[in-house]
């Protein structure tokens, strides 16, 4: 069985695995939730002491369905490596210090003949940007499997293509992976992610720019997605690293979203 072991596990968030659940379930106990069953969540994806509590605040809304998801689609940008199109894993299951998260094969193969999806494991090897949304995944939901997809230089179109093969019902849900705005000062963080957070609730896919959002293309394609099924947006946290650990001089952005 091939299995893509965790890459920033003892970085990002704890190796310990009891460490790690209590650290999940301390920022899901802070988040607040609702009685909305959403479809799709954008949370970040940075350490969890930076953007912990802002991505329990999405993930405190899909646990309304813990009992009816069994397949989460994971799309997430590409750090560490250029990527043209998206970029699917050959692992059967990715691993974090919680265990074993299986791959849904099925579905992935379903993607595997559009021409802008390919396997790419290298995209995958270090990048923490689908690695970090495991462990509330899988604090949140018993049994569950994926389809990890990274998203590099592509359209909002193509991301579209792919959704509508993976969007399924009320079975499946959608988590897009991305922070906002990048190394501002805590002022002008705050104006740039308004009008970030502004665009996405409008689904508003073309007013995203280079520096809205570092997996903006995912974003860009879950929104055109939603806009043609009549979902709605809606903003649940925007904070940054300066509201949650370290200075205020240069801070990262993030937000919590969920569409219903």
């Amino acid at each position: 069985m091939i299995i893509r072991q965790a890459a920033v596990a003892g970085t990002f968030y704890p190796a310990d695995a009891h460490e790690l659940a209590a650290m999940v379930d301390q920022f899901m106990a802070g988040a607040k939730g609702n009685g909305d069953m959403p479809k799709a969540v954008i949370a970040p994806h940075a350490g969890y002491i930076y953007s912990g509590p802002i991505a329990a605040s999405a993930y405190a809304h899909l646990a309304n369905r813990n009992e009816i998801v069994q397949r989460v689609i994971l799309l997430g940008p590409a750090h560490r490596v250029p990527l043209q199109g998206l970029a699917a894993s050959s692992a059967q299951a990715f691993a974090t210090p919680l265990g074993e998260v299986p791959v849904d094969q099925e579905a992935l193969a379903s993607v595997l003949d559009l021409p802008q999806v390919r396997v790419w494991d290298e995209a995958h090897a270090f990048e923490h940007s689908l690695e970090v949304h495991l462990p509330f995944l899988q604090r949140l939901y018993q049994q569950f499997n994926i389809v990890p997809l990274l998203v590099g230089q592509t359209t909002g179109k193509e991301v579209v293509e792919v959704l509508d093969l993976l969007w399924g019902g009320p079975e499946t849900a959608i988590v897009i992976s991305s922070d906002l705005s990048h190394f501002h000062d805590y002022v002008t963080a705050q104006h740039l992610d308004q009008v970030t957070a502004q665009a996405i609730i409008r689904l508003d896919s073309q007013a995203l720019q280079y520096e809205s959002a570092c997996g903006r293309n995912a974003i860009r394609g879950l929104l055109e997605a939603v806009k043609e099924r009549g979902l709605n947006g809606r903003v649940v946290d925007l904070r940054n690293s300066g509201d949650t650990s370290g200075s205020r001089s240069r801070v990262v952005g993030y937000g919590a979203f969920v569409f219903e």
